[in-house]
């Protein structure tokens, strides 16, 4: 995975990187800025980004094979871990094992952001299983 002779040192400012998101009854609500991925990127090894989740938007529950990671850096929300909800907000980290349900909503007033990251080469290697859709 790593060690691509197409990958070079890359620094790049978020605002840069192509908005994307979904706002679907069971993906859920989000925006978000891939900053490294395999293909819109000359790097591999890693993909990684910025979500954002304004009032009342949501991550829906989902499972995927590689592990994930991420680092609140602003609001505050509620990260359900395998039906375990536990309450984040800036400086809160979370690991996500592969294939553990997962999902992320907001729950004040300021928009939720964090980082998230995969050790993967490209987001598109990533496949999302969503969970039943949202009562």
């Amino acid at each position: 995975m790593t060690g691509n002779a197409a990958s070079q040192p890359l620094i790049l400012d978020e605002a840069d990187a192509t908005r994307d998101g979904w706002d679907d009854p069971v993906k859920g609500r989000i925006r978000w800025r891939t900053l490294f991925s395999k293909g819109g990127t000359p790097t591999d090894g890693i993909t990684c980004g910025v979500a954002d989740l304004g009032p009342g938007d949501w991550l829906g529950l989902h499972r995927h094979a590689p592990p994930e990671i991420y680092y609140v850096f602003a609001g505050t929300g509620v990260v359900t871990l395998n039906g375990v909800e536990k309450a984040v907000a800036a400086g809160s980290a979370v690991f996500i094992p592969g294939m553990a349900e997962h999902g992320i909503r907001q729950t004040g007033t300021a928009t939720l952001r964090f980082f998230y990251g995969f050790p993967v080469d490209s987001f598109d290697s990533v496949e999302y299983l969503f969970s039943a859709a949202r009562d």
